[in-house]
Formats: structure tokens, sequence, C-alpha cells
């Protein structure tokens, strides 16, 4: 059965439940619409995705919460001003001053200063759920999201284009994550096993033969070129040929994975629900449940810790464990 278009971020909310602006060209906010408010405990906010800015990580979540840490993860600090006060779902960064953020109401964000201060950019038309968002620098992003949803532009987001991505029944698929590889190809990743490719800045999508029909909920380039989806039931897909053909991973979990970063050394750690950890070692990959079973969304390598981000806010634990 498929999700409602207001439970399309039913996973994503799982992990959160329980879980002057320096911009240009920025729209009023949304009609109802009120700031975050500034919270003592911004970090236990529940936090669904991060990225890097340069030096620093900025990570965002639910109530509009943004975070942002400038000495690995260590300690953060909330920004000083979000206009809303939604579930913001996705971040990326083109450098260390220009980022965006992408969530609920069709909303994208946009810093210029790193990440302390945002504004509305842009409020995609029907204000659909917002799920990725990728920009390969200042100038050139997309946003994937429900039912399709999927924009692009070519300005640094002073305008956005709609961009089809799937065709016939595929036009209709949630799109939960949008990231590029290493060549520069980009991949969207999808409910019902459903992934895409472009290799023309978005021009053309082609559906990929991935063999699953589980929902995909992220994805991530490895420096050697390989290709991973995350998904339902513990997926992992892996590929060595950008897309082209995609083998399954064993990970020793049935828990929904939906996130991954490489680390410094090769090694890959990948996240999920239940407090799944999944981590390669000798090749294989191996899954450890966290004792507090806490619903991870997001991860990042910080300095000598992992941040770990999920239904509590942030947490870390040593780069080796």
């Amino acid at each position: 059965m498929r999700m409602k278009a207001t439970a399309t971020l039913a996973l994503v909310a799982s992990l959160i439940a329980g879980m002057t602006l320096a911009a240009t060209g920025s729209k009023a906010p949304p009609s109802g619409e009120t700031p975050a408010t500034q919270a003592r405990l911004a970090t236990k906010a529940g936090l669904v995705a991060v990225a890097r800015a340069g030096d620093s990580l900025v990570a965002v979540g639910d109530f509009g919460t943004v975070v942002r840490s400038t000495d690995g993860g260590l300690t953060w600090s909330q920004a000083a001003s979000v206009p809303v006060s939604g579930l913001l779902t996705a971040v990326s960064f083109a450098d260390p001053k220009n980022g965006w953020a992408v969530g609920h109401g069709g909303v994208i964000l946009v810093t210029r200063d790193g990440g302390n201060n945002w504004a509305i950019q842009h409020v995609a038309e029907g204000k659909p759920v917002l799920l990725g968002v990728h920009f390969t620098d200042a100038s050139h992003g997309y946003a994937v999201g429900a039912y399709g949803t999927a924009l692009s532009t070519v300005d640094g987001g002073k305008s956005w284009t709609p961009m089809p991505v799937g065709e016939g029944r595929d036009a209709d698929l949630h799109l939960n994550h949008i990231f590029a590889g290493r060549d520069g190809a980009l991949f969207a990743a999808g409910e019902s096993g459903a992934a895409f490719r472009s290799r023309d800045g978005g021009a053309h999508w082609e559906r990929l033969h991935t063999g699953v029909s589980g929902s995909l909920w992220g994805g991530l380039a490895r420096r050697d070129g390989r290709v991973l989806l995350l998904g339902m039931s513990g997926r992992v897909l892996e590929s060595s040929d950008g897309g082209s053909s995609w083998k399954g991973l064993e990970s020793g979990t049935s828990q929904a994975l939906t996130s991954g970063v490489e680390r410094a050394d090769g090694g890959l750690v990948l996240v999920g629900s239940g407090g799944a950890v999944v981590a390669s070692r000798g090749g294989q990959l191996a899954t450890v449940i966290r004792a507090d079973r806490q619903n991870l969304a997001a991860v990042v390598e910080g300095g000598s810790a992992l941040v770990l981000l999920g239904q509590s806010g942030i947490l870390r634990e040593p780069a080796g464990k």
C-alpha cells in the first residue's frame, strides 16, 4: 500500500519521534509560519541530517532546529536564526559559507554565513514534503521529495525549475535522497526499490535496476568510485560500475538503514533504526545494536570520533568502535 503524502516521512519521523539574515533573494515566511525558538537543549532535539561546511559540521532536524560545530562535533551551538519551526529533513553545503536545507511545507532555506543565519529562499509549489537536497557548487543544486517532486537550480537557488525524474508510474514515486557519485553522476533513491541516475546534471534521468522492492532511504559514493544504496530490512546495495548493476551486501541486520559515511581510513559506518550501527571489518559488514536502541538517522566522522544523530539528538563515540 502506498504511503500517504503526510506519511512520506514515516521512517524519518520515527527516527526523531520520542526523536539578521545573510542570505539574499529570500522570501517572507509562509503564512502562519513561525521561526525556530532558541532552546537550551537544542542538541537533544530529533536531528535527521548533517553536512560539512568546510571544517564545520551543520545538523538539522525537528522544530526547525539547526546546530553547528566547529570542533569536529565535540561542542555544538544553535543557529542564531531559522525562519521555520517545522521538520528540516536534509542539508547540503557547496562551500564553507553557502548552504541549503529543505523540509516540510516545501521550504528551501539558504545560508550565506556557514549555517548561523538562514532565510526562506523558495517554497515549492503545492508545499510538498522535501526529503533531499544536494548542491554540486554554489550555483547548481537539486531538491527532491514526496510524489516525485524534483527541482533544480542553476543560479544558486534564486530560481528553481521542475526536474522530471521518473516516467509513467515512476513519476509519482517518493524520492528520499539525492547525491552525486565521484564521476559527477547524480543518483536519487526512492520508494519501492527505485533508484535513478543522471549523467548530464539532471537534464535526463534513467531508472536503475536495483533488483529490490523495499524503499531505499539513502546512499553515498565511496572514494574508489563504488556507489552504495541503503534501505529497508538492512538493505545495502553496491555498484562498481556507476549504477548500471548492483549486488546486495550482507549487513547483519534487518533494521532499516538510512545513512552512511566512509571514514578517513576507508572503513564504512552505516546507521539506522533500532540503534543499528553497521561497520566494515576485514572487508565484511558487521552490525552492533546500541544498548539504548535509539533510532539513528545520520552519521559523520568528526575528528577522532563518530558523530551519530537521531531521535535524541547528537551522540559521539570513538571512531574505532
